[in-house]
């Protein structure tokens, strides 16, 4: 078993934890506490309030009537982007 001690000291030590802590975590099983997804979340949401303040300029233009052609398509790509953005999360955290 040397081989998950070493998996258990790495896992814990990449966490910035201690082993115990990070015994202690994985067995409440609360995604929430697990640093990986709390970093994951916090670009998650960095990453949909760039792409909200950019929706937001194309929106402005619109009523103010500078609206183009080509924000319609801006907007389409970053719609997707943010569909892309969250399903890449949502996979991540299944995978944990």
């Amino acid at each position: 078993m040397p081989c998950e001690a070493k998996v258990l000291s790495d896992k814990a030590g990449a966490a910035g934890m201690c082993e115990a802590d990070y015994l202690r975590l994985l067995i409440t099983q609360k995604p929430n506490d697990y640093p990986e997804i709390r970093i994951l979340l916090k670009d998650l949401i960095n990453e949909v309030n760039a792409i909200g303040n950019n929706i937001n300029q194309i929106t402005r233009n619109y009523n103010s009537k500078l609206y183009r052609t080509e924000d319609r398509e801006l907007l389409s790509a970053y719609m997707k982007k943010l569909n892309v953005t969250v399903r890449e999360a949502v996979d991540k955290i299944g995978n944990m």
